[in-house]
């Protein structure tokens, strides 16, 4: 492990701050996921040809987003259930039977949103032509 990449974004205490109060049995997931949920906004940003570690040291406001960033994914997936999926929307019917419902975290895992990514500067919108007649 190199020295950066046990560096996390955000800390335990930054998510209490930011989200709320972990419960006891949350605390050691939270830092394993600070850690985890870092690098993968790292990787995302060497995806792209940009050292998140560099740009936060040279714009503190920016160091600002990343944690805001960082601690709404962990957030997200500690309210993802270990051992079910959650339901964020759930209907039933009586007579005709019928149920239907929408999970939080569809597949389960950690995600991170393309609307998290464009905060960071991550993901633009991309335009660009092709020349369907060639140029013969």
């Amino acid at each position: 492990m190199t020295e950066i990449e046990g560096i996390t974004f955000a800390t335990t205490s930054d998510l209490e701050t930011l989200w709320r109060p972990l419960k006891f049995d949350e605390t050691d997931r939270a830092e394993a996921l600070l850690e985890v949920v870092s690098n993968s906004l790292r990787h995302e940003a060497q995806k792209v040809g940009k050292d998140l570690d560099v740009l936060i040291s040279d714009n503190p406001v920016f160091a600002s987003v990343v944690k805001s960033v960082t601690v709404d994914v962990v957030a997200r997936t500690l309210m993802t259930s270990t051992d079910q999926e959650p339901m964020t929307q759930f209907n039933e019917s009586a007579l005709g039977y019928s149920v239907s419902g929408s999970f939080l975290v569809p597949g389960g895992g950690l995600f991170i949103k393309d609307s998290e990514l464009k905060r960071l500067g991550l993901k633009k919108q991309r335009f660009g032509a092709r020349d369907i007649y060639g140029t013969d």
